[in-house]
């Protein structure tokens, strides 16, 4: 009887920063494949709160406490795709907050399903966190008090952006840079 492939999940994004909304669908997400790779990518569209590797060290210091084994950080340039195909990834996990990520979302995967043959894995949030974006995360953070977000970022986190807002004069070195859509 020949060996079942391994399934390799990758669910990709650019976690600036890491949110519960994140923690929820690995955690759920990690049971669908053999291997999950977490991967941290860099938004050109984006000025990033965190550089890669401190964004890597939060999450790998969440899923340690979190996660099974077989799941793992890795980070990338380019297009998810290319990415995907380079780790034999099997399909690409993706959350899903609302209608509006479904309609982005659906593009997304056809468009990838048609060009590099990769499908796409969803998996709703949670209904607590479906309003919940990095983004958002980081315009609260910036207009207002960091420990307001206690139910929506891991402890590890809010640390990390109260000692960024400290470093930065008391406020949070971040802006959007265009209106594209927030991956996160």
């Amino acid at each position: 009887m020949p060996a079942t492939p391994e399934k390799i999940g990758l669910f990709p994004g650019t976690f600036d920063p890491i949110t519960n909304g994140h923690l929820d669908v690995i955690k759920r997400g990690q049971v669908l494949f053999d291997r999950l790779v977490v991967a941290v990518g860099h938004n050109p569209a984006k000025q990033q709160l965190f550089s890669v590797e401190e964004r890597c060290e939060m999450i790998e210091a969440l899923l340690r406490e979190t996660c099974e084994p077989h799941v793992e950080v890795q980070t990338f340039h380019g297009l998810t795709v290319d990415f995907a195909r380079s780790i034999g990834a099997t399909a690409i996990l993706r959350g899903l907050r609302n209608v509006t990520d479904l309609h982005f979302e659906f593009q997304l995967a056809l468009t990838n399903r048609a060009i590099a043959d990769i499908e796409t894995t969803f998996i709703m949030t949670g209904e607590t966190y479906a309003f919940t974006s990095s983004t958002l995360m980081k315009q609260i953070a910036a207009g207002g008090e960091i420990d307001r977000l206690h139910r929506l970022l891991p402890p590890l986190v809010l640390e990390a952006m109260k000692r960024k807002k400290r470093e930065n004069g008391g406020r949070i070195p971040w802006r959007t840079i265009d209106h594209l859509k927030d991956e996160n």
